[in-house]
């Protein structure tokens, strides 16, 4: 008999030790999170649900407002720091009430029987709650305290697709949940007992009786005043679906396509510029016919950091193709080379700000460039020409520059050329005859204003800046002059100029 009380214990931790191997707890990171793109101050431009399309935003307690964390363990588990998962004392109370009751008065479970089912949802059997007991002595066994009530915190059903805290605060209230008041924080702490039936967007009456029950027992307990519970008292419970922000769609689903191991991606985004730019395109491009679109990098000259990214004037619309992302797509740059062109002939050697150029019609074998207007000035200075985007003199000049050292000069500054399929550098690329990207080009244009060195547009702060040698600082600074210049600019030039100092400006 001796023996057999010293070897029961033994084989019951075997047991134990086995079932644990075979049956180990569900691993937290198997049901993600939603994953969230941020601007550079740390607040979310778009939010992308997981991967079971549920709204979960990444929090630990040390993140939330302490008094949200006074409110969830004095409702649901005063004793949560004492039990090892499972508190008898409350299993006993709860099944003596049910039975002099008939019906469920209050619950036994624990936050790490709760977070237990979570993580393995059960039938509500004796069998489920047996099984759902193991689990929280297991979870107990695996994880300190601190991983067991940040779990709970990510995981808390809040109704519909939403789980977690943090997302519950972001979509019903419209604030983190490191801002919660006391009436907000005791409502955040009841929902999950009754996810659906007490969502505040739709059953507000049910949520607020809800949360008075738990400012009172904050009350009782000591936890808060009398003063802190009655003006929590006297807060309405009102709560409206939240979508959550959608800023900076295209360069954030690139990004949480590029980036697969950060929950949180911080960017180099202005969100202030962001939501002001995309606003005002949006507005300027109404007047434009359906099926056009535009697309906007602002950067930070110091050190290509992107300020704000529009990757199309209307997200979402098939009409304007608001789906494409038109700053990375491949596209016509148009006269957009023309400046490179001037500024590398003058580095070059070949022209000055003053010198003549031949704005006439000229023939290169089956190649007639026009000018845009059609008509033909004759004898132009090279600023005018530039200033004006003839075509002709462009043409004319990187005749004389080559076309293939041209192209070569562009490719090494970090713009990639595409040229029709069996193509190669020719005098149509100066005009739009290639296919170029957005993005890159703002890393050429940058150059103008930085000594000549170009770079890689930068989309997050430990992304470093690499620069490339486009032309000289001399060439660059006179090319930069020339367009900036208010008097004989063309339209265009100016229309960029103003566009571009109108965003900033109003940024705010």
């Amino acid at each position: 008999m001796f023996r057999v009380l010293l070897i029961s214990p033994f084989f019951l931790l075997v047991t134990l030790l086995a079932l644990d191997t075979i049956f180990p707890p569900p691993l937290p990171e198997t049901h993600g999170f939603a994953r969230v793109v941020a601007d550079r101050h740390g607040k979310p431009l778009r939010f992308f649900a997981d991967n079971r399309g549920v709204w979960r935003y990444p929090i630990t307690q040390d993140e939330v407002a302490p008094r949200f964390i006074e409110a969830l363990l004095t409702y649901e588990d005063r004793h949560f720091y004492q039990h090892p998962g499972i508190n008898p004392f409350a299993l006993v109370r709860a099944a003596s009430q049910y039975l002099r009751n008939g019906h469920v008065v209050s619950g036994g479970s624990t936050l790490t029987m709760q977070v237990a089912r979570l993580l393995d949802p059960h039938h509500r059997t004796l069998i489920g709650k047996t099984k759902q007991m193991l689990r929280a002595l297991q979870l107990e066994w695996h994880f300190s305290k601190r991983e067991i009530l940040d779990l709970y915190l990510n995981l808390a059903p809040y109704g519909g697709n939403i789980e977690g805290v943090e997302a519950a605060s972001r979509l019903y209230l419209r604030k983190s949940s490191a801002d919660l008041t006391h009436a907000e924080a005791a409502l955040l702490a009841v929902l999950p007992q009754a996810p659906s039936r007490l969502r505040p967007d739709r059953y507000p009456n049910r949520a607020q009786k809800a949360r008075d029950k738990v400012l009172t027992r904050l009350q009782v307990y000591g936890v808060w005043s009398a003063n802190e519970v009655e003006r929590a008292q006297l807060e309405n419970v009102y709560a409206e679906r939240l979508e959550f922000p959608q800023n900076a769609p295209h360069l954030s689903r690139w990004l949480v396509e590029s980036i697969s191991d950060q929950e949180v991606i911080n960017t180099t985004i202005d969100g202030n510029i962001q939501r002001g730019l995309e606003d005002y395109l949006r507005d300027y491009m109404e007047s434009y016919p359906q099926k056009t679109s535009a697309a906007v990098i602002v950067l930070e000259n110091s050190d290509l950091s992107v300020r704000a990214y529009v990757g199309a004037s209307h997200f979402g619309d098939k009409r304007r193709y608001g789906y494409v992302d038109m700053a990375r797509a491949t596209r016509s740059p148009g006269s957009t080379l023309k400046p490179f062109l001037y500024g590398l002939a003058i580095d070059g050697d070949l022209i000055h700000s003053a010198s003549l150029l031949s704005d006439a019609p000229r023939i290169y074998g089956d190649y007639r460039p026009e000018n845009f207007h059609r008509g033909f000035s004759g004898p132009v200075s090279a600023t005018a020409a530039l200033q004006r985007s003839l075509n002709v003199p462009a043409v004319q000049l990187l005749e004389h520059y080559g076309p293939g050292r041209f192209a070569a000069t562009l490719e090494n500054a970090g713009l990639s050329l595409q040229f029709p399929s069996g193509g190669k550098p020719n005098l149509a690329m100066i005009l739009g005859g290639v296919g170029t990207r957005l993005d890159q080009l703002t890393g050429l244009y940058a150059a103008l204003a930085r000594g000549g060195l170009s770079a890689a547009p930068r989309y997050l702060p430990e992304t470093p800046l690499r620069e490339r040698y486009l032309m000289s600082a001399e060439a660059a600074w006179i090319t930069f002059e020339i367009l900036a210049s208010n008097s004989g600019g063309s339209r265009r030039w100016r229309n960029l100029v103003r566009q571009s100092r109108y965003c900033l400006e109003n940024r705010h």
